[in-house]
Order: C-alpha cells, then sequence, then structure tokens
C-alpha cells in the first residue's frame, strides 16, 4: 500500500490518499472503508444525452471524478477489484448528485478515504503500507553451479544476489559446499517471513540442509520444483501461486498460534475469555492482554447489523488503553472458523477472571 498523505477534515474526522498496490491491499480495505465513509476517485459513468441535433445514443461513458457516500463495499477477488457502492454526493458534474453509482478500484488506482478512524483500522493502513517496502518472503532457486535469491514484497520481485560455482561430485564437493554455505548466509541476512527454495532435480535438497541447519535462518521453508533456477524458475514459482500461499499460511500459522493458546489456557488456568460477555467482563477487569476478534464480525458490529449490547469499537479502545493487544482473525482460514464458534470474539488474559 502506498499513502500519499494523511490530512484532518472537519469533526474529528480525517481523510488519507493511498494506492492499493497489490490484490492483499484492496483485500484490506474491505475491512476499513463501511457504510457512512466518503470514497472519492476517477471512475466513468454513462451519461443520458438528449440535446438538440443529437441522437438518442443510450447513454455515453464520461471520465469524471467523484465522491460517494458508502452504502456497500464487495470484495471481488477473482476479477482483481473492490467494487463500492453509495450515493454521489460530489462530482465533476452536478447534475450527478444524488445518484447512485459504484467504484470498482482496481491496483493502482488512487483513491481519498475520509473517515473517523479506529486505531485497528489505521494500523491496518500502516502494516500495509510497512509490507510495502520489507520483504515478506525470499524465493531462492538453486541448480548445479548456481545460486539465487531474489525478494518479494507486495509487489514486484528483486534480485538480492546471484551465486556461481564449480560444483560437482569427487574433488569438486568443496566448491559445491562453498555455494550452499554462501547461499545459506545471504538468506541469513534477508528480512524474510518465509524462504522458498526452487530448482530442477535433487541439488536443492542438498542446499536445504545447509540452509535449515544455519543460525541465522529462522524463517520456514518451503520447497517447489521448477525447471530452471534464476529468474525463469522465480517466474515458475509466481505463476503456480507459491507465494501467495506462503503468506496464507504465514498468517494462519500466527492466528492458529494465538488459537492454540486461547485453548490451552481454557483447558488450563483459565486465563482466558470467550464470548462477548465474559470478554467485556475482562475488559472492565482490565485483565485483556490479547483480544481476538473475527474480521467480519467487526464489521457486522461497526455497521450496526450485530446483536452485541456494547460498541465494539469502545470496546477496542478500552483494551488498547489498557495495553492490551489487537488481532483481527480473518474469517477465510481455519482458526477464524474456530473463533466464529467462540463467539467472533475472545480474550487471552493477564490472570484468571473467576
Amino acid at each position: 500500500m502506498h499513502v500519499r498523505e494523511w490530512s484532518t477534515r472537519e469533526a474529528g474526522r480525517e481523510a488519507v490518499s493511498l494506492v492499493p498496490e497489490s490484490l492483499d491491499d484492496l483485500w484490506h480495505l474491505t475491512y476499513v472503508i463501511e457504510p457512512g465513509d466518503l470514497v472519492s476517485g476517477d471512475t466513468h459513468r454513462r451519461i443520458q444525452r438528449n440535446e438538440e441535433h443529437m441522437r438518442d445514443t443510450g447513454g455515453e461513458r464520461e471520465h469524471m471524478h467523484v465522491t460517494l457516500e458508502v452504502e456497500d463495499v464487495d470484495f471481488h477477488k477473482f476479477s482483481n477489484r473492490l467494487r463500492v457502492g453509495g450515493t454521489i454526493v460530489d462530482c465533476s458534474r452536478e447534475d450527478q448528485l444524488g445518484l447512485h453509482h459504484t467504484l470498482n478500484l482496481e491496483e493502482h488506482d488512487t483513491i481519498e478515504i475520509e473517515k473517523i478512524w479506529q486505531p485497528d483500522q489505521r494500523e491496518r493502513i500502516e502494516e500495509a503500507e510497512e509490507a510495502t517496502d520489507q520483504p515478506t518472503v525470499a524465493i531462492a532457486t538453486v541448480a548445479e553451479g548456481e545460486a539465487h535469491v531474489h525478494t518479494v514484497a507486495q509487489y514486484g520481485v528483486d534480485e538480492y544476489v546471484s551465486l556461481t560455482s564449480t560444483t560437482g561430485k569427487g574433488e569438486y564437493t568443496g566448491g559445491r559446499e562453498e555455494l550452499f554455505e554462501e547461499l545459506a548466509d545471504a538468506l541469513g541476512h534477508l528480512d524474510a517471513d518465509a524462504i522458498i527454495l526452487a530448482g530442477p532435480g535433487f541439488t536443492k535438497q542438498d542446499a536445504l540442509e545447509h540452509i535449515q541447519a544455519h543460525p541465522a535462518v529462522t524463517e520456514t521453508v518451503s520447497v517447489v520444483d521448477t525447471s530452471a533456477a534464476g529468474g525463469r524458475g522465480v517466474h515458475e514459482v509466481l505463476k503456480r501461486g507459491a507465494v501467495a500461499d506462503v503468506r496464507r499460511e504465514t498468517r494462519i500459522a500466527e492466528e492458529s498460534a494465538a488459537i492454540d493458546e486461547l485453548t490451552d489456557r481454557m483447558a488450563g488456568d483459565g486465563a482466558a475469555a470467550y464470548g462477548i460477555d465474559a470478554v467485556e467482563t475482562a475488559t472492565e477487569y482490565g485483565a485483556v492482554e490479547n483480544l481476538l476478534i473475527l474480521d467480519e464480525r467487526l464489521r457486522q458490529e461497526r455497521a450496526g447489523e450485530g446483536d452485541w449490547a456494547l460498541d465494539v469499537n469502545e470496546l477496542i479502545q478500552q483494551v488498547e488503553r489498557q495495553g492490551g493487544d489487537i488481532t483481527v482473525f480473518s474469517h477465510e482460514f481455519q482458526p477464524g472458523e474456530q473463533l466464529r464458534n467462540l463467539g467472533g470474539v475472545a480474550a487471552l488474559l493477564r490472570y484468571p477472571i473467576e
């Protein structure tokens, strides 16, 4: 996510101008943009013309800049777009004010979002922005005599290092071992969440032993078969969706660790709470160490479509004031399903509440 500018507006509202740079960024915006927000962007709208000396064509598409008061948001991951529907409250054509329109937001579109921001929503934007600059996945491709490391950010791939060596059996074994050590050392200097090791044949398996034994390499390593190393191998890894799978598994692992800790505490010392009533009580005691909440339930409550008696934003703010953390679970993954079965909200506590 590329954030261009934050600005202060009236009545405690703030606006951010940003550019989503990946499908992940569009997905994040699904849980930031809410009914009542103002979203501005460039679009095309069909305009009906019936002027004198002009045949009615049934409408012509015209480029314009619009601001919508949001009514609904729909993420279309298979068409790589986010649909934001609402009423036009500002437009380069006054005759379009008050009409309904849908902004089809895609990667690299510039938009502005104006709203009263909640802390977790700002944090979500900040995390997406940080992920743009820091590589989260490294792709290491290996073949006999060569090894390459590419870094993958939310958008784009960069070559980090390219290594070559005389490798083989017998008298050349030393060069082969040195190549693998150099590769492991290079990976050890990267700030990556995960490593994808790829290449043809069995060479990558020998390299894997060196990588996993290297003390500085603590990331999760997965292995993918490709027909070549270098740029072609990276292309095959990306084409197969391995990077998306690793990112997905990384998030699942983080959420799984939290839900497992919750389950262990529920069966053990009782320093846990689940369900909105128990979580509210724990919050009143100042006992919440980590608030776990399901993204779709959070969105539902903020939209006034839920059945909780409390204000979810006030709950989150109270936990943060007490020094607690907030973990928003994705409903698309198995840990999120487990949290849904517990009422969509739970908490890891600093101490048991009787």
